[in-house]
């Protein structure tokens, strides 16, 4: 049986049991299966549809969404018992794709024509723009994000180190048992594609090399936090602080790698923080890293460095998924809170430990400045990791 995320049954029925109200955009990283998703819904709607993709048409053709919404027109009239569905993958490769998609939207509703649409995209940056420039009120969007560790133990029976280890991506898993060639394909097939095809092709990047360098290192550095001063001390034709801000940003809204803010009540002092790098996927450290699964479970610092980061990457995929959902980390001289999630303007700390627990001096000191409503330990004597990984984390706050 074909493994079914749970997105897939929201947007069937948006797209079988409601009139033709807007158009449904999903989007998400590479590789993580929208493709395959909607294949999934027009198996089970089993109604008339075209789905075609923009990948390989040059942006600037003009004409390209025009014709193939025309031709979804004739098929739709030949036959107006049933919706016609159209779908579009890579959208945004075209330019000014928002407006045309508005035009021929607009001029299926002013004539009635019952033609739904769905729109893919592995950009986040560039479809979210056009969205709100173009068609605002015109859409709902969800996000399909990487898999998470109860998704790839339930379709295909990962144990929790696999998972911290292999991350979240169902189409590389079938070469597991040969980590060289799953490396590979890690690097060459997902991270350099997304790089190239999802950002340096669709956003102005002056110092491409320099992106691809900060996005190494930060994945490297996954777990830590590190300011932009002593990343350029790293980095050659290190620009300025900006532009490394800038990059990362590119970097996280392509779903490879984030910078999680400082947490302070003070809006300003939380963007002139330092980052703390966070991998979207556990598969991109263990992708560029010279680490085995098995090497990495004898060292027990680096071991705790993957798991760490396997929380951090299941709590931002968790918030870009809910909207009201933000993480950070806190730090102060040397009390440290690992995470720190706010939902609704509600506030729970966590500190991740694998080894033995030790004294909580972080989690203590952030408990008294702030007054959380929980300050959670996950690992030895709290919430295990494992089961922290199966969790929805807006559980924590029923």
């Amino acid at each position: 049986m074909v493994y079914q995320r749970v997105e897939k049954k929201l947007i069937q029925s948006r797209l079988e049991n409601e009139p033709r109200r807007f158009i449904q955009v999903i989007y998400g990283p590479r590789q993580v299966g929208k493709t395959t998703l909607v294949r999934q819904i027009l198996k089970d709607l089993d109604c008339p549809h075209s789905m075609v993709a923009a990948d390989a048409v040059p942006a600037g053709d003009k004409v390209w969404i025009a014709q193939q919404w025309e031709s979804a027109r004739v098929k739709y009239k030949s036959n107006r018992a049933k919706p016609y569905l159209l779908i579009i993958d890579e959208v945004q490769k075209i330019d000014n794709w928002s407006e045309q998609i508005k035009a021929e939207w607009d001029k299926d509703t002013f004539e009635e024509l019952d033609i739904r649409v769905v729109l893919l995209g592995s950009s986040r940056l560039m479809l979210q723009q056009g969205l709100t420039e173009s068609l605002a009120g015109r859409f709902e969007a969800t996000y399909l994000g990487h898999w998470s560790y109860k998704e790839m133990k339930e379709a295909f029976g990962l144990s929790p180190e696999e998972f911290v280890w292999f991350g979240g991506y169902p189409g590389a898993i079938s070469l597991k048992d040969n980590e060289d060639r799953w490396k590979d394909y890690i690097k060459d097939s997902l991270l350099e594609t997304s790089i190239s095809k999802d950002i340096l092709m669709l956003t102005r990047v002056d110092k491409p090399a320099l992106m691809k360098r900060l996005f190494e290192l930060g994945a490297m550095y996954s777990g830590q936090v590190l300011s932009y001063t002593k990343v350029m001390g790293q980095l050659a034709d290190a620009g300025n602080t900006t532009t490394l801000a800038n990059y990362l940003e590119l970097l996280h809204a392509a779903g490879l790698l984030g910078g999680l803010e400082k947490f302070s009540p003070n809006a300003v002092r939380k963007r002139a923080s330092s980052p703390k790098f966070m991998v979207h996927n556990t598969a991109i450290m263990s992708g560029i890293s010279n680490e085995s699964l098995e090497t990495l479970l004898a060292n027990g610092k680096n071991w705790g460095r993957w798991v760490e980061s396997a929380i951090g990457a299941h709590l931002i995929n968790q918030a870009l998924k809910e909207k009201k959902l933000h993480i950070y980390y806190w730090r102060e001289g040397n009390d440290e809170v690992d995470f720190v999630v706010e939902y609704k303007k509600r506030v729970i700390a966590l500190e991740v430990k694998t080894g033995k627990s030790g004294a909580l001096t972080g989690l203590n000191a952030f408990a008294k400045q702030f007054k959380p409503e929980k300050s959670l330990l996950v690992g030895n004597g709290g919430i295990t990791w494992q089961e922290f990984l199966e969790m929805d984390v807006i559980d924590l706050y029923k």
